[in-house]
């Protein structure tokens, strides 16, 4: 092989290594965000997405949500109120089991206090979904652009409470989940790391909270 020969096998290599680096790149960055990007819209849920709900899977416990005004505010959840304001009813029992299920296109959440006191609700899941994105400009910028903040937003009406859920649901209630974290530009189960869950109607107002089983780096920051 003469000299002209080894500068042409050279420039090829080098060619060639080029191309990988900018495809791989490319690849890389095909997630990456802009900053101060800002997205909210309204998303059909596709099977990418019905992939992406039955991979997140809630952590065994939750929390009822409250304010100074204690159980004052809460309206469907009455039989529980002699437990909540027990002495028995610390910041750490006051946790409730949690199993939480995504199955047939519908959410199955029971619950159960520490002295056993149990109730579920059934959410079937809507056709479309809410998505916000959101740059925070908190300095999170790895090298390949912000980390976001993520929210999916499911509403609908609830078709099914049991337990101590049951009498706040005899006349019609909505429901709205959240799934709340931070990653890339797409979008991945461990992506949301923390949720949080309103129920309202005539007879029904309370809200509950907690995290998933599952967080990214970035969510769990």
């Amino acid at each position: 092989m003469n000299r002209m020969q080894n500068r042409s096998l050279v420039i090829s290599l080098l060619s060639l290594l080029l191309v990988l680096v900018f495809t791989v790149d490319s690849f890389a960055c095909a997630c990456c965000a802009e900053p101060g990007t800002r997205y909210s819209g309204v998303q059909r849920i596709d099977s990418f997405y019905l992939g992406l709900l039955d991979n997140i899977d809630f952590a065994k416990t939750a929390e009822l949500y409250t304010t100074e005004a204690g159980f004052d505010t809460i309206v469907g959840l009455g039989s529980l109120r002699k437990e909540y304001e027990s002495d028995s009813w610390t910041a750490e029992s006051g946790s409730f089991g949690l199993n939480g299920v995504f199955s047939k296109k519908a959410w199955r959440l029971s619950f159960k206090t520490k002295n056993g006191t149990a109730g579920s609700l059934l959410l079937p899941m809507p056709a479309q979904m809410r998505i916000l994105k959101v740059d925070t400009r908190d300095n999170s910028d790895t090298g390949n652009g912000p980390i976001l903040y993520k929210e999916m937003v499911f509403e609908g009406r609830i078709t099914t409470g049991t337990g101590f859920f049951r009498s706040g649901l005899s006349r019609p209630a909505t429901y709205t989940l959240v799934f709340q974290g931070r990653g890339n530009g797409c979008d991945n189960a461990t992506d949301y790391g923390h949720w949080n869950f309103e129920v309202n109607g005539p007879k029904a107002k309370y809200a509950f909270y907690g995290q998933t089983a599952t967080t990214s780096i970035e969510s769990a920051e």
